[in-house]
């Protein structure tokens, strides 16, 4: 029997999931309810609503599903029950870039990935780059920008 791969996430990232989740299980009724209105206009070869409602429901359908499949394959990890000298997933990590300027990220699951608020995922090129490392090392990644160098500052759990 194939293993089910989990899915590492931190309860803010789970939480947004069960909320979508909701969210679509709760549009469920509107889309039959607007089906059955569009049905009650006579031909549905031609009827747009028709069509229009269908494709949503089939959108909404594979959305669920897919939420189901994270949702029961997630991995909950608490950062601030974590400790170590290497950089894991829930990591805050501070780099300093080549101008020996701070950065600082996350390491976090694809699904609550967002580099503008400084998490990343650890299937990133920087996060794969990260993962295992200790403070002092030098990183070398290549990024869509070109190749980047970091050295790894500090490593915190919080």
């Amino acid at each position: 029997m194939a293993s089910v791969e989990k899915l590492p996430m931190l309860a803010e990232g789970y939480e947004k999931l069960v909320a979508e989740l909701k969210a679509l299980r709760e549009e469920r009724p509107k889309i039959v309810d607007a089906i059955e209105e569009a049905r009650a206009h006579g031909d549905l070869s031609e009827n747009a609503e028709y069509h229009a409602a269908k494709e949503r429901q089939g959108q909404v359908e594979a959305s669920i599903a897919d939420l189901e499949d994270k949702v029961s394959r997630s991995q909950i990890i608490d950062p601030t029950s974590l400790s170590g000298e290497r950089i894991i997933f829930g990591a805050t990590v501070t780099l300093l870039d080549d101008d020996d300027k701070p950065v600082r990220y996350q390491i976090v699951g694809p699904y609550e990935a967002d580099a503008k608020i400084g998490r990343i995922s650890y299937n990133s090129p920087l996060g794969k780059a990260l993962i295992g490392r200790r403070v002092e090392d030098e990183i070398e990644v290549t990024v869509p920008s070109g190749d980047r160098f970091y050295v790894v500052d500090r490593i915190e759990f919080i």
